[in-house]
């Protein structure tokens, strides 16, 4: 009997292979993202020859930890819900259970906004998340039934972490679908919760660790006849529901800086407190007012001394700069998140920011799309069909509004034909995020623009020597203002 017992629990928390591959790489993701303690514990720091283990411990504690996979993430998610997504729901607008959904839509107090902002979040650091959407069987006939004990679909967020096993089928059409889905829905140091899905059946185990027994096991049927799970990816790999994270090659450049931190906290230490070398019968310890008693037949070559080593911080510090700039090449973010002045050309400057909107273009496309089917199989729940659309931004105002003021204002200083000077005053208005409009001022074509007015040719007079001067274009005429010379006629 405990044979088969242990049986079903070995069964219960099996894990597939593609997860077995790669749970080290998820794991080192979410520590390189979550930092503090969480990263302490991951012992990232290469240990030394010899060191012993509460040595290594003490070297982790004192070594912190540059968080740049937060930094490049929390970048890439604030400009992604700057603007909301426009959303038309269809006929689903009429359903009563709609409003309550997008201000709670994983029954934890979260709105669908900020539910979706942690899909995007989730899904960046291990490169794909998984949304479920899940509606309670209470044994409802009917939809009245269902609204007067409050039972609706809501969703819930699994890491690749959490699940443990799934598999796919092609159908005759060739379309792809899970036939079988297996995970952790809750977990703690005893007992864990584990579900499994297919598409006729809803398995729910409640797994014991400590005594490594199964010690109850429900099924129910599943009504909705597929299994209701969307891959949200970040970015596609060509292995199915395994996605490419933005902090992969982030994380061990992080780690690296990681080690170096560690290394100018020791450097700094040698230099401050240097070994002391001396016999074993010398009484000594080293320290700001030691007192080192010697043997009075002690051997002159014997006496104690000071072990100084002179390293040099510096070169680390180039280090972590060096690795600091290459992890902004990499998340295309180095003007975005400079926290000092950097020299870099305007055209640079542009690559840069076309190279992130197209990144941020193609994460906006998959929240999409994983938004679109987390609404179809909430329309198959509530026996309707999806007619809406979703539309996240396309293209993300990346500019740096500095360096456009200031060529709109050099440009202003230069020009004298008035219609230049208005298109630079409109062009200024739309780089401060002003409208024209809410300015009193009306948007315009190029036809709109009044053509030029015929330069009048003039005499300009000197009001002190009374020298006068013909004027035949513009630019003498204010070439003759600038020395003081007046309009005759203004005499």
């Amino acid at each position: 009997m405990n044979q088969t017992l242990l049986e079903q629990y070995i069964e219960a928390t099996t894990t597939n292979q593609m997860y077995h591959r790669y749970q080290a790489q998820w794991e080192m993701l979410l520590g390189s993202y979550m930092g503090g303690i969480e990263y302490t514990r991951m012992g990232m720091l290469t240990k030394y020859v010899n060191e012993s283990d509460n040595e290594y411990i003490a070297r982790l504690t004192s070594t912190f930890c540059e968080n740049h996979s937060k930094s490049v993430i929390s970048t890439y998610v604030s400009f992604l819900f700057r603007e909301k997504p426009d959303r038309d729901l269809g006929l689903l607008e009429y359903d009563s259970t709609v409003m309550d959904f997008m201000e709670d839509a994983d029954l934890d107090g979260r709105s669908f906004d900020a539910f979706m902002k942690e899909v995007s979040i989730w899904s960046s650091v291990f490169g794909h998340c998984w949304v479920m959407v899940v509606k309670p069987n209470v044994g409802a006939i009917t939809r009245a039934d269902e609204q007067m004990v409050g039972v609706r679909p809501y969703l819930t967020l699994l890491t690749p972490l959490t699940v443990m096993d799934w598999r796919w089928q092609r159908s005759p059409a060739g379309r792809f679908s899970l036939s079988y889905l297996k995970y952790t829905e809750e977990a703690n140091d005893s007992i864990a919760i584990i579900k499994e899905w297919t598409p006729e059946t809803i398995t729910t185990k409640v797994v014991s660790h400590k005594d490594k027994t199964v010690q109850s096991t429900e099924t129910e049927v599943n009504g909705l006849g597929q299994i209701p799970a969307v891959i949200a990816y970040n970015h596609r790999s060509p292995v199915r529901g395994i996605g490419v994270s933005d902090i992969s090659d982030i994380a061990n450049a992080q780690r690296y800086i990681y080690n170096l931190t560690s290394e100018v906290e020791q450097s700094i230490r040698i230099n401050g407190h240097p070994a002391l070398v001396k016999t074993p019968d010398t009484e000594a310890m080293a320290g700001a007012g030691a007192i080192v008693q010697m043997p009075d037949n002690m051997d002159p070559g014997l006496k104690p001394y000071m072990l100084s080593v002179s390293t040099d911080t510096d070169s680390i510090y180039n280090a972590i700069r060096h690795t600091a700039d290459a992890i902004d090449k990499m998340a295309n973010t180095g003007s975005i998140r400079s926290s000092t002045p950097t020299v870099i050309s305007g055209v640079a400057r542009e690559q840069e920011f076309a190279l992130l909107n197209a990144k941020l273009s193609e994460k906006a496309d998959n929240l999409e799309l994983t938004e679109e089917q987390i609404w179809q199989f909430y329309c198959q729940y509530q026996g309707q069909t999806w007619d809406g659309t979703i539309e996240y931004p396309g293209s993300f105002n990346i500019r740096d509004t500095d360096a456009e003021v200031d060529r709109l204002v050099k440009a202003k200083q230069a020009a004298t034909d008035p219609r230049v000077l208005r298109v630079i005053d409109h062009e200024l208005l739309e780089v401060l995020g002003e409208d024209p409009n809410m300015l009193g001022q009306e948007e315009y074509s190029p036809s709109d623009i009044p053509a030029e007015v015929p330069f009048d040719p003039h005499v300009m007079v000197d009001p002190a020597t009374g020298k006068e001067y013909y004027a035949r274009t513009e630019q003498e005429h204010l070439d003759y203002a600038a020395l003081g010379y007046v309009h005759k006629d203004e005499e």
